[in-house]
């Protein structure tokens, strides 16, 4: 869904107290009831959470549940965007809000400023934007649920993501800078590079290739997969080698025999590794096949697009326990469980991983799409969303937030 942040400008102190409300009443109801609302939001008179109501009902914070057998609201993505927003603001973090940079499958990037005027990321999580064709058939495991709703496992996945990302950093891996996670979204550093599928030559495809495989196997020593680990989520950053230069024989063609020929910095390709709500332990049940398909992704990738074949096989999973074995450092699984996201939560939304992956092999990559709309919920019948060059080339006019 696109992110509209011109109404909230004009929201007044009450209309954030009732959209507040709608989101206190969702955690035991589906459908909140008006006078629950109006409870909730403690203000004086009954006209004026009324009034407020239908103002966030304009701009489609919140929606009225049309055959419900009582009157009530149910808060939107928008309205928990907003939310989120409030919150960064408020907690200066955010000041404005730019361009959308990418979109991805059930997450949209934004870049924002940071009251100082530091260009920062928002990445917005959007859990059921794409639903897959086995996780429509078992939505009764989430419906059934009030933990089950798409804005909860959306939570969960920012709330994953920010803690493990976190972790890496602190323990030296070349991840982006968080910094701050409020309900679905993330904060973090604006890095100033390209995604690996972008790129078409490396000057040395091996010594790139052992990097990653090498960050592989890091990563389970500390006890963790990414489980995701392909081109999409890796950025490769250059960086200039100041002290050694390599001389730029094109300008010297161009140049008369008097002149010196130009210099040109050498540059060395840095991998950022990104994306992380799917990262599992190497304790978990399926953490050998989310292994081999880490290395297997890599592999194939550089085969196909930079004709590189490794002569060396693996690495394998016996291989990545037994350096998590002798590694004398901590455990980040265990850490990240301790930071806050518990066993629970990491089932529910492991369930939800496990079946979109599932449905998206079983499949061969081509999903279903199936557009959610602004409420979080799926339509009776399905739509494509158009997230192609319409989407991706999209230019918003920078806003406050204030």
């Amino acid at each position: 869904m696109k992110l509209d942040v011109k109404a909230m400008r004009y929201l007044a102190p009450e209309d954030w107290r009732v959209l507040t409300a709608v989101e206190m009443g969702s955690r035991n109801h589906e459908i909140v009831p008006t006078p629950l609302i109006t409870q909730i939001a403690g203000l004086r008179g009954g006209s004026g959470v009324h009034k407020c109501i239908s103002m966030l009902a304009k701009n489609n914070l919140i929606s009225r549940v049309k055959n419900a057998k009582y009157d009530g609201y149910r808060l939107t993505y928008g309205g928990m965007d907003y939310l989120s927003l409030h919150a960064h603001m408020k907690s200066s973090s955010i000041y404005s809000v730019g361009n959308q940079i990418g979109v991805g499958k059930e997450s949209d990037i934004f870049v924002v400023a940071a009251p100082s005027g530091a260009q920062l990321v928002l990445k917005i999580h959007r859990l059921g934007r794409i639903s897959f064709r086995t996780v429509k058939a078992n939505r009764d495991y989430l419906r059934n649920r009030n933990t089950g709703s798409w804005m909860y496992l959306s939570r969960l996945a920012a709330s994953k993501e920010f803690i493990f990302m976190k972790a890496l950093k602190e323990n030296g891996f070349p991840v982006p800078q968080p910094i701050a996670q409020n309900r679905h979204t993330v904060l973090m550093e604006l890095i100033d590079a390209f995604p690996l599928r972008q790129i078409s030559s490396v000057p040395d495809p091996a010594g790139l290739y052992e990097e990653l495989i090498a960050m592989i196997l890091r990563l389970a020593s500390f006890g963790l997969i990414h489980g995701d680990f392909n081109e999409f989520n890796i950025l490769i950053k250059e960086e200039p080698l100041d002290e050694e230069v390599v001389t730029g024989e094109d300008m010297s063609k161009v140049r008369n025999d008097e002149e010196e020929p130009s210099s040109t910095p050498k540059i060395k390709l840095v991998p950022i590794l990104i994306d992380f709500p799917q990262m599992v332990s190497i304790d978990h049940v399926n953490a050998e096949m989310y292994f081999d398909r880490d290395v297997q992704c890599i592999k194939r990738y550089f085969e196909r697009r930079y004709r590189f074949t490794s002569s060396e096989p693996g690495p394998f999973f016996s291989d990545a326990l037994k350096q998590a074995k002798k590694a004398q450092h901590k455990r980040l699984d265990v850490e990240a469980q301790a930071s806050g996201f518990s066993k629970k939560m990491m089932k529910e939304f492991e369930a939800y991983m496990g079946e979109a992956l599932k449905e998206n092999e079983n499949e061969g990559g081509e999903d279903e799409e199936e557009e959610i709309d602004d409420d979080g919920e799926a339509p009776g019948t399905g739509s494509d969303d158009q997230e192609g060059d319409d989407r991706e080339n999209e230019v918003e006019e920078e806003r406050s937030l204030r």
